[in-house]
């Protein structure tokens, strides 16, 4: 990717943007944005590119949104290699591709074998036992949960329950529907206190009728299995051929020759328990408990035509183990092979995951770069790391051990965000972004990169070492970097690092109607003073002209407010001898200032500077769209001398500017407004001027970045409409 070329209409705000960067030269272009320009809007339309996702206008949901990404090959690219680092994002997770960080390829695969296999067994046999429960939900964590008392565990408790399920002739229970006796709502009623009383008198009288039973037995052979023997009898032919039953009676034993006999005498022993009359009154206090849903009355309709099912409710945890096992019974061929892949696996998977804890990672790469470069009071725990590694979690698990100076404690992130600093949480925030970049980078990933001021209101160790990282990130041959701020110093700083070289700084200027970039040169992110400006004193009329306020200050620095600084201060505030300040005046307090200094003297030494700036400022109105850094220092000073001498003359008082050591321009306007004069128009003009122009001004070699963000169009609009009162 040589080049990425960018057409934007009403994305996110940005009405249009047509800009071509080029990462010929160097991986990493930077794009400073004063805030409310672009930056944001841009990093966004990029992420839903990334996202795969429509862009919109959300202030102007009306207006048709159109983006059009390409590369020198005249290609979009893929989604998959376009990753967007907002300046700050909570939420934010490493994707799956940080998974690649704990890689070993072969055990993985290892691994990855064994596990693909019984997740289709998993899948096999939970459908069968939902199909046989009537159960809802996650079966698999159903089934953990009740043998193991935990949610993951869901071969564990197959080979718990194995022996359990081997011994069982029959599935007694395989017909009972789960989650008819067992959801949200009947477990409410189930576990309250007042039930299980109710029941246990119930049961009580329930064991007691079975104790007098001729056939049954409460802990032998209840009714209920019966049942179930008289059906498998049945479905095995034992009474087609001929065969019948002896059962053990009071005083001779009853000869049973079918299943409808097997069946009228099971059925005449129930009725004769169902019409005790006292078991009768505790049905009766069962209903009552439990009616009271449809949920419950499902319940209460099933257990009523299966009342040997209520005794278990006596132990629920058991009966809910006796169920599935009954229903794992059902379901034994499936079952039996998932067990046994289980086990003959189990050997093997442990060796695996040895050899995978011994490992060390590049994932342990990134948290010792992390906690070697970054202030945090915190420290990683993996909770998750051997999973990852070997494929059943796709994503990092982390806890934090949390240090105060006093002790430690270990939070999860929820708790851990709560008390950082924002710095803290910005900086946790960069933790993640660092997996994403070296995931791709062990991939070799060839990739865009977006990054939009994740070094904003970081202290100055945290910052530098982002701007480190982003320095070994541009020398990374398959990444190309778009660097987006709103913060001339950082632009000023990962220039000087090389982050980004000369040819790759741009700066975004808003209209009305459209966002451009324009190139930034060396000298005006550096210095422009000292690198571009002092080289051009004397045949760059422009560039002279802004070398005042600069020069004014290094005076002011070195030697006080001396007579070349108070010339200096009558080019910037109207004075009673500002029209008599000379070029030649300007090439002795230049070649004071710069002993040495070659190139002068100035073409026409006799020029009133006053003449100089004004018909520069002019000039400046014509001007090409661009970064005009000189140009908004001579319209800021144009501006100011026109108010100044304007009010000066409305005013009619002599030499009064001379009283003035400060803040002349605002003192003039408070005399102006307290004498009534000026229209409202002329009166807004003038505040304008008192708002934009000092910071613009009164500027050094080292901060300027008030006019960097000073829109060119504003100023050339404030001059037209000064310059006309002037007139």
């Amino acid at each position: 990717m040589r080049t990425l070329t960018f057409e934007m209409r009403n994305c996110h705000g940005v009405r249009s943007l047509d800009a071509e960067l080029s990462f010929e030269q160097h991986n990493a272009v930077a794009i400073y944005a004063p805030n409310g320009t672009m930056k944001s809007s841009f990093a966004k339309t990029l992420a839903d590119h990334a996202r795969g996702e429509a862009t919109r206008d959300h202030v102007f949901p009306s207006r048709e949104s159109t983006r059009k990404i390409s590369t020198d090959l005249g290609v979009e690219p893929d989604p998959s290699t376009v990753s967007v680092f907002l300046a700050y994002d909570e939420t934010y997770s490493p994707t799956e591709m940080a998974s690649t960080l704990l890689v070993n390829a072969e055990l993985r695969e290892q691994y990855g074998k064994i596990h693909r296999e019984l997740a289709s067994l998993q899948d096999e046999l939970t459908a069968a036992l939902k199909n046989v429960s009537g159960a809802k939900g996650d079966i698999p964590a159903l089934v953990s949960q009740i043998f193991t008392q935990r949610d993951d565990n869901f071969f564990d408790a197959l080979t718990r329950v194995s022996y359990e399920v081997e011994r069982l002739d029959e599935a007694p229970f395989q017909s009972v529907p789960y989650s008819q006796l067992f959801n949200d709502t009947t477990e409410k009623v189930l576990n309250d206190p007042k039930f299980q009383s109710v029941l246990a008198e119930y049961v009580t009288r329930l064991n007691d009728l079975l104790d007098e039973s001729t056939f049954f037995s409460r802990a032998k052979f209840s009714y209920y299995n019966a049942g179930e023997v008289s059906k498998s009898l049945a479905n095995q032919g034992f009474f087609d051929a001929s065969h019948s039953l002896l059962l053990a009676g009071d005083e001779t034993p009853r000869q049973i020759s079918s299943r409808q006999e097997f069946e009228a005498l099971i059925a005449d022993e129930k009725q004769r328990i169902a019409d005790d009359p006292e078991l009768r009154v505790q049905l009766a206090a069962l209903e009552k408990a439990i009616t009271v849903n449809q949920a419950n009355r499902d319940l209460l309709r099933f257990v009523s035509d299966h009342p040997e099912l209520l005794s278990h409710f006596a132990d629920i945890p058991r009966f809910k183990q006796e169920l599935w096992t009954s229903y794992l019974k059902e379901c034994e061929e499936t079952y039996t092979r998932a067990v046994t892949t289980f086990k003959q696996s189990e050997a093997q998977r442990r060796e695996i995951e040895k050899q995978a804890a011994a490992e060390r990672t590049r994932w342990e790469d990134v948290i010792d770069l992390f906690n070697s470069r970054f202030s945090v009071p915190f420290t990683l725990v993996p909770r998750n790391r051997e999973k990852v590694m070997l494929e059943p979690e796709s994503f990092l698990t982390l806890d934090f051990e949390f240090k105060d100076g006093g002790g430690k404690s270990k939070v999860d992130r929820e708790h851990l965000l709560r008390v950082l600093s924002t710095g803290e949480r910005k900086a946790f925030y960069i933790l993640n972004v660092l997996f994403e970049v070296e995931a791709r980078r062990l991939e070799e990933t060839t990739t865009l990169f977006v990054i939009d001021d994740i070094a904003d209101s970081f202290d100055y160790k945290n910052k530098y070492a982002i701007i480190q990282y982003l320095k070994e990130m541009s020398e990374f041959e398959r990444f190309r970097m778009i660097v987006l701020t709103h913060n001339f110093d950082f632009l000023r700083t990962i220039f000087g690092r090389g982050v980004v070289t000369h040819g790759g700084c741009f700066m975004a200027e808003k209209t009305v109607d459209k966002v451009a970039l324009s190139p930034m040169d060396g000298s005006t992110i550096n210095n422009p003073f000292t690198k571009d400006f002092k080289g051009n004193l004397y045949k760059d009329a422009m560039k002279r002209i802004a070398s005042v306020p600069f020069v004014r200050n290094l005076i002011e620095y070195s030697h006080g407010t001396n007579a070349d600084y108070l010339t200096l201060t009558s080019l910037i505030h109207w004075k009673e001898d500002s029209r008599t300040v000379t070029q030649s005046d300007l090439d002795q307090i230049f070649s004071t200032a710069f002993p040495g200094l070659d190139g002068g003297p100035w073409a026409d030494p006799s020029q009133p500077v006053v003449d100089l700036i004004f018909a520069q400022a002019d000039h400046a109105l014509d001007a090409d769209e661009g970064v005009n850094f000189a140009n908004k220092i001579v319209l800021s000073m144009a501006i100011r001398l026109c108010a100044e001498s304007y009010m000066v003359t409305a005013l009619a008082s002599a030499g009064f500017t001379e009283t003035f050591t400060s803040k002349q321009t605002w003192k003039l306007f408070k005399h102006y407004e307290q004498q009534n004069l000026g229209d409202a128009a002329t009166l807004e003009a003038l505040r304008r001027v008192l708002l934009i122009t000092p910071e613009n001004i009164h500027l050094n070699s080292f901060m300027y970045e008030p006019i960097i963000d000073m829109s060119d169009q504003a100023l050339r609009e404030l001059y037209r409409t000064v310059r006309d009162l002037r007139a």
